[in-house]
Order: structure tokens, then C-alpha cells, then sequence
């Protein structure tokens, strides 16, 4: 079967040029066809290591415009078995809150929705007048305390902590060992305070998606892991404007940073330094035991 052409909703939600990429540029892509249409997902190593099962990352669905509710529940149900055919497995996806049509399908499919995020950007950071404050980089010998921090600042709403598949002691796991890994040289940056007495309970991990500023022709930074904990009350705003001032100084057009829609804290230090709104999204999930009986 010829593969899909993504319809023009599609094509602004997650680019025609990728979709028409998809699969060429990693052996982890994968094309899933069915006789409905396509769904592009891949497999997601780090993590299947981590839970020690085969873990995927469902990026969207490629369905003609008029194509039949029950005929893209079956697509998708036959994507479930396949997943499950050599045991137990967990998908996720992200679906931008537009894409109601694979927002209902999956839905009706069986998967739960986990968690609700919000994304935020910074651009025009020529302009950008926040005062400095003391940072540095974290080193890799502080790897095994960034976890401890990571661990001890659980937020209930990510969608490790809000989807029962995980339970709170492989959430808190998980994301120290990203920490840990953030550190040790998974991310680009590491971000911590540097003020003199000051204990070490906070860091922001930094990425700048090479490859997206690549394909985009625009440099950007990402805000990707973030804990504060008590002993560093009020330091989320310092890290998050000293993110944005390291992306002026490497020549960056914009900073991007994603949080739960519950998360307060983070919206009230998006807004004060000057991020927009830039789209929402829903994280749905499902896993081989949801789908052993469909």
C-alpha cells in the first residue's frame, strides 16, 4: 500500500516534510500500515531498558480526511495486537488538542489519557533585560545528587507519576536516573545554583534539539527536566531566565518549555518572563495488559 499523504490539518500539526521523512532517518521509526491508513510510531531503547519492556512512542496517525470512525478504531486496535503479539508492551502519545479526530480515536480504542501539557516560548531574546543571577554547570561527580533531587520533587501530575502503569517507585526512578543521565552528558546543559552558601537542592536540564534546529533552520534551547526543592525555594524563575540568557549568548531565536496544565508555578514563571502560550496537548497510553482482550 503507497503511504498515506497527510491531509492539511495534519500537515500543520506535525509537518507534511517529516511525515514524508518518517522512517528513513532512523532504524527506531517505524510505518505502521493498515488498510485505513498509517500510524507513525517508534521504539524508544533508554526506556524499554529502563522498564524492562518494550516501550513506544505513538507520533501520530495518517488517515484520509473521510475516513470512518470505526474504520481508524481498527487501525489502531490492529497497531495494539501487533505491539502485543510478542508480549507485554507500553506506547504513549502526544496529540496536540486539534487533532480531535486522533485525539477520539485513540480514546475509543481503549487508551487513557495521562496528562495535559501546555508549551510555552521565549523568542525575541535580544530583548530580554531579566538580571543575572549565580548558576553554574552541574559535574558529572553531582550525577548521584541530581537523582536524589529529581526523586524527592515529585510532581503527581507528569505523566510518569499520573499513569498507574508506572506507580510512584518506578516514576521517582525514572526520573532520577534521567537526572542522573542529564548530567553525565544526555543533555546539553545542566543548570544549577552557584550562590555562596547556598545547599545544592535545584537544577534545570537543557537540551538544544540539534536536530529539530537543523531541519527548522532556527537555533532553540529546551527546558527538559526541572526540580526544585525546598532549600532552593524561588530558584524555578532564576534557572528558567538564566536558560533563556544562555540561549542569547549561543545565538538562539527561542527557548521552549513544557509543563502540566496543573502546574501553577511553572505557568506564573512563564509569564513573568515573558513566554507565550505556543499550543497544548494530551498524553494518552495504553499497554499490553489494556489490550490483551480487544
Amino acid at each position: 500500500m503507497r503511504k498515506v499523504v497527510p491531509t492539511e490539518p495534519q500537515q500543520e500539526l506535525f509537518g507534511a516534510g517529516r511525515a514524508a521523512r518518517f522512517g528513513t532517518g532512523s532504524a527506531n521509526e517505524v510505518v505502521f500500515t493498515h488498510e485505513a491508513g498509517q500510524l507513525l510510531y517508534a521504539a524508544l531503547p533508554w526506556d524499554s531498558d529502563f522498564f524492562a519492556t518494550p516501550t513506544y512512542r505513538l507520533f501520530t496517525g495518517l488517515f484520509a480526511e473521510k475516513c470512518p470512525p470505526a474504520d481508524r478504531v481498527a487501525a489502531v486496535r490492529s497497531f495494539q495486537r501487533q505491539l502485543a503479539a510478542t508480549g507485554a508492551y507500553y506506547c504513549f502519545s502526544e496529540v496536540p488538542c486539534e487533532d480531535t479526530m486522533l485525539l477520539q480515536t485513540l480514546t475509543a480504542s481503549g487508551w487513557r489519557l495521562v496528562e495535559t501539557r501546555l508549551l510555552y516560548y521565549r523568542d525575541n531574546l535580544l530583548a530580554f533585560g531579566q538580571p543575572r543571577y549565580p548558576v553554574r554547570l552541574a559535574r558529572p561527580e553531582e550525577a548521584a545528587h541530581m537523582a536524589q533531587i529529581s526523586a524527592a520533587a515529585r510532581n503527581e501530575y507528569d505523566r510518569f507519576h499520573a499513569d498507574p502503569w508506572f506507580g510512584a517507585a518506578r516514576a521517582d526512578a525514572f526520573l532520577a536516573r534521567y537526572a542522573s543521565a542529564a548530567v553525565q552528558g544526555y543533555c546539553d546543559a545542566v543548570l544549577v545554583p552557584n550562590e555562596p552558601g547556598l545547599p545544592l537542592d535545584s537544577f534545570l536540564a537543557i537540551s538544544d534539539l540539534p536536530a529539530d534546529s537543523a531541519a527548522l533552520g532556527v537555533d532553540l534551547s529546551r527546558v527538559v527536566l526541572t526540580a526544585v526543592g525546598p532549600e532552593n525555594r524561588g530558584w524555578h524563575v532564576r534557572l528558567v531566565s538564566e536558560t533563556v540568557h544562555r540561549a542569547r549568548e549561543r545565538g538562539a531565536q527561542a527557548v521552549l518549555m513544557t509543563t502540566q496544565a496543573t502546574n501553577r508555578a511553572v505557568v506564573r514563571t512563564s509569564e513573568k518572563l515573558g513566554f507565550q502560550l505556543g499550543g497544548s496537548s494530551h498524553v494518552l497510553a495504553c499497554h499490553g495488559n489494556l489490550t490483551a482482550t480487544t
